[in-house]
């Protein structure tokens, strides 16, 4: 008797035994998440992109290591909804989050102003998978008490809750853009500059959680206004004269000096291998009198608009233990997707009720499927609405007929050919009107007369070839 319970226990310890090392070697196996969002970069400004004026080595070298997708869009042409997509993996408009953030309209409650506390976040879902949740920078999806990161997934936050913020300056009874920086796990200390101080806080995140499965999401503001560089980086721009050109130039090269900081410290704690990062811009380059220096070519447009300058980004994508180095996607993809790809690579799962517009690229990326993410992408925002279906891509705008152009011989859409083929205009305008009709109420609104300066930007001139 005594002989069987001693087998008895050794088979149950060893049971035991088997079980933890089974569970924990899956528990490794969860890659760490990390997310890098610029903020306003132009399409061209990146090395990997053709840019003759920035380097941008360590941004370069994730493309290079990864797989950079010429085609990848974001969901909207403006922060704050592009951010609201990117968040939840549904297009912003299918709940009504439309505009960009700004003081409740005459008839909106502030209270709904604001990522609806109807919707699910990547951080929620992550946090259910046993993810440590981090954001860093800027928030821009409310500033309510409801709205705030900690709310919505996140387990840690350093930043700041509205659309921009000084460089230099953050005063504790500060206001705008000089507001104090929230920080959840210490008293922060003044900024040195705000790049820095992102890259800084993002190393810290991912040396305190090493051991942990983590999402980081480094959220930086640059090169967003207000246009500051530090005299170190202007000083390795002089050969630019225009000012706005070289102080947009000294923040993109800080922005790539930061994003290598991430990269350098995740192969310093043994984490490269199964660490999955993104790095994507919110939205196109700003130019004309809303310009911060950006140059989007050879795309025409910029933020604001549904033209490719506007929705088309840089977008890449590194994983070394799924991901082929090198790759060069052409098929068009979505900021909407990495919510869904980032949970399913995670061990989470996506079902209806999920909802999501995004969808999980993996399979498509190693080859398990070759059916395309996307036979379809729409945009909406304020006076433009598009719809992209294939290499055909139809605008209507409030003033004119609509506009169609082929991408892949008029990337730059500078030939409308709707007259030219009406039954493809015509269809594709049925599709973007019954995708439109099927949308909710927007839940808030920006100021009217936005839209007249948004129209605008639709006639204006832009640079379609790389400055020198």
């Amino acid at each position: 008797m005594k002989s069987s319970a001693n087998i008895c226990s050794i088979l149950y310890i060893s049971l035991i035994i088997c079980t933890t090392q089974v569970f924990g070697e899956s528990g490794s196996e969860k890659p760490n998440l990390i997310l890098i969002v610029a903020d306003d970069l132009g399409y061209a400004d990146l090395g990997v992109h053709g840019s003759k004026q920035i380097p941008t080595p360590n941004i370069d070298r994730l493309a290079t290591e990864g797989i950079i997708f010429s085609n990848g869009y974001v969901s909207s042409s403006v922060c704050s909804p592009s951010r609201a997509g990117l968040i939840t993996g549904k297009h912003q408009a299918s709940f009504g989050f439309n505009d960009n953030l700004s003081p409740a309209q005459a008839g909106f409650d502030p209270n709904y102003v604001g990522l609806p506390l109807t919707e699910t976040t990547i951080a929620d879902k992550l946090r259910s998978l046993g993810y440590v949740n981090g954001l860093i920078g800027k928030w821009h999806l409310g500033e309510k008490p409801h709205f705030h990161p900690l709310k919505r997934g996140f387990d840690e936050f350093w930043g700041f809750l509205g659309g921009a913020h000084d460089y230099f300056t953050a005063k504790p009874d500060g206001e705008g853009m000089e507001g104090p920086i929230d920080c959840t796990y210490k008293t922060p200390g003044p900024l040195n500059y705000i790049t820095d101080n992102i890259g800084n806080e993002c190393v810290s995140f991912i040396r305190r959680h090493k051991s942990d499965p983590f999402f980081l999401m480094a959220s930086f503001n640059a090169p967003h206004s207000p246009m500051q560089a530090t005299e170190e980086d202007l000083s390795l721009f002089t050969n630019i004269k225009d000012k706005l050109r070289r102080t947009y130039c000294a923040m993109v090269y800080r922005l790539d000096q930061n994003v290598g900081k991430i990269i350098k410290t995740v192969n310093e704690e043994g984490l490269e291998s199964n660490t999955l990062v993104v790095f994507i811009s919110d939205n196109g380059g700003p130019a004309n009198s809303i310009s911060n220096g950006s140059v989007n070519a050879p795309l025409r447009g910029q933020k604001t608009t549904v033209l490719e300058g506007g929705i088309r980004v840089p977008f890449i994508m590194k994983w070394p233990a799924k991901l082929t180095a090198g790759k060069k996607i052409n098929e068009p993809v979505s900021s909407l997707d990495i919510c869904p790809t980032f949970i399913l690579a995670a061990g989470g799962s996506a079902s209806e009720k999920d909802n999501y517009t995004g969808v999980n690229i993996i399979p498509f990326l190693t080859d398990q499927t070759d059916k395309i993410p996307h036979q379809t992408l729409e945009w909406r925002y304020t006076v433009g609405t598009a719809i992209r279906e294939g290499d055909w891509k139809l605008i209507r705008l409030p003033d004119r007929l609509p506009l169609l152009y082929h991408l892949s011989d008029d990337i730059a859409e500078q030939n409308d050919v709707a007259l030219q083929n009406l039954v493809r205009t015509k269809a594709m305008l049925k599709k973007l009107g019954t995708w439109e009709v099927h949308l909710p109420h927007s839940v808030f609104l920006e100021p009217a007369d936005w839209r007249i300066r948004h129209l605008g930007f639709y006639d204006a001139d832009y640079q379609l070839i790389q400055p020198e």
